[in-house]
């Protein structure tokens, strides 16, 4: 009995799901356009920080985007490049 309990892996704690909420109504396009974008180069930060660039100077604009292609989202601008090593910056 004190071998099976042992073995056994845990059971994992559900994580609450969070209930998605619509977008404000009434913005101009621009605030739309950098809400996607601060999004999106959150996205792509956190997935260059799981492949082990912790250096804004290790994320180039080719490596971003091929970030992008391998997670499955459009390539990023030029400005959505920029925003992505801002917040990978580190406080060297």
């Amino acid at each position: 009995m004190a071998v099976a309990a042992i073995t056994t892996p845990p059971k994992q704690k559900s994580r609450p799901k969070l209930k998605k909420q619509p977008l404000p109504a009434g913005q101009p396009r621009e605030w739309y356009e950098s809400h996607n974008r601060r999004l999106k180069a959150m996205r792509l930060a956190i997935a260059l920080l799981d492949t082990g660039v912790y250096h804004p100077a290790k994320a180039s604009n080719r490596r971003i985007r091929s970030t992008a292609e391998r997670i499955g989202i459009h390539p990023p601008s030029n400005s959505t490049c920029r925003m992505v090593r801002s917040l990978i910056y580190s406080g060297d």
